[in-house]
């Protein structure tokens, strides 16, 4: 998966691998689509790889407007860092173990829309030069696009492929 150089592949990545998944996970019986995986994860099922996505589509988003608004914000929301976002991951987990599959799919599709708009008025110059916003630290505001969409979805391809195989295994 190459990474994006500019608006143009950016959205089309990002894109590209939203349907992948949704192409995937559609192609699972309801049952499927609600079973364990097989393999020792944090994650135990589709449901909690779609809420992992939303809930950093919502961070994504936060962190975005409010900083576009002149509102800094941290990325992370306290007390979490990038040392202890694990932590953060879990304890969206235990959020949403009540969350439906059904809501979590609208939730994504919903928050996957949102994530695009914000970057629509956007141009390369704002996404790709680095420090062109000073809340992006020394890197530029696509790696953080990248990070809450393409690469992410990636991770989450992956994960069912993996649960899918093992459906194949039985």
């Amino acid at each position: 998966m190459a990474r994006p150089t500019d608006k143009l592949s950016l959205q089309q990545l990002s894109e590209q691998q939203f349907q992948k998944l949704q192409t995937m996970i559609a192609s699972l019986s309801d049952p499927q689509q609600e079973g364990t995986f097989p393999f020792d994860d944090r994650d135990k099922n589709i449901r909690d790889v779609l809420i992992h996505l939303y809930e950093w589509h919502q961070l994504f988003i936060h962190w975005l407007t409010h900083n576009l608004n002149g509102n800094l914000v941290a990325f992370l929301p306290e007390p979490y860092n990038w040392k202890t976002y694990p932590q953060m991951n879990i304890a969206f987990w235990q959020k949403h173990q009540m969350t439906p599959l059904a809501l979590a799919k609208s939730q994504l599709i919903d928050s996957h829309h949102t994530v695009m708009q914000l970057i629509l008025p956007l141009d390369d110059k704002h996404l790709f030069t680095k420090k062109y916003y000073p809340f992006t630290g020394t890197t530029h505001l696509a790696s953080y696009v990248i990070s809450a969409t393409s690469s992410h979805y990636d991770w989450a391809n992956k994960k069912i492929t993996k649960y899918i195989k093992s459906l194949s295994a039985k």
